[in-house]
């Protein structure tokens, strides 16, 4: 009998059992903040790794040259762009509504500037966002071997010029390279 009060004391019963199998997990509070730091490293490489500063840099300086011609042939003539800055707001719209915006240039050499300027800045400004776009998406295509590769092939360029220590580094490296290649072209199953 006190066997038998033993062993009930030490068996756990059958719902301890599903408990101890189900725990669940605590679940993931929900971020209601943005990440910072992630987004600020977005932005970092897409600054650093893709053309957009230039691009950009490249754009306000047309902008400000159109601007420019615009209050040049519109001094005096047009009320409406009496001031270089309202040169600059018109142009920046014209930028943005394909010239659509009004009151515009009423002279020849304003309207010439001004639809040259609303075509091109709306290439070049869509242009820019698609380069950038597409070269943030093809930095994961850059292999680094091809860096690797570069400095090979300038090193063969200027062979004459290297010492016998800078020979021999770029023999094993090369002799390095290939035989990795080889090793992954020969582990590939034939297409027999």
């Amino acid at each position: 009998m006190e066997e038998e009060e033993r062993s009930a004391q030490l068996t756990p019963l059958r719902g301890d059992r599903v408990l101890r199998i189900r725990r669940r997990r605590p679940r993931r509070r929900l971020r209601l903040t943005p990440d910072m730091p992630g987004i600020f490293r977005f932005f970092g490489q897409i600054a650093t790794e893709t053309p957009l500063i230039p691009l950009i840099l490249i754009l306000a300086v047309l902008w400000l040259l159109a601007s420019w011609g615009i209050y040049l042939a519109e001094r005096g003539v047009n009320e409406q762009i009496n001031s270089y800055g309202y040169a600059l707001w018109w142009s920046f719209t014209a930028m943005q509504t394909q010239g659509a915006n009004s009151p515009g240039p009423i002279t020849t050499p304003g309207m010439i500037i001004g639809l040259v300027w609303s075509i091109f800045s709306t290439v070049a400004f869509f242009g820019v966002i698609i380069a950038t776009l597409y070269a943030y998406f093809m930095l994961p295509k850059r292999r680094p071997f091809r860096k690797v590769v570069g400095a090979l092939q300038y090193n063969l360029e200027e062979l004459e010029h290297l010492s016998i220590g800078e020979l021999e580094v770029l023999r094993d490296t090369t002799v390095q390279i290939v035989n990795t290649r080889i090793k992954e072209i020969e582990k590939r199953p034939s297409d027999r």
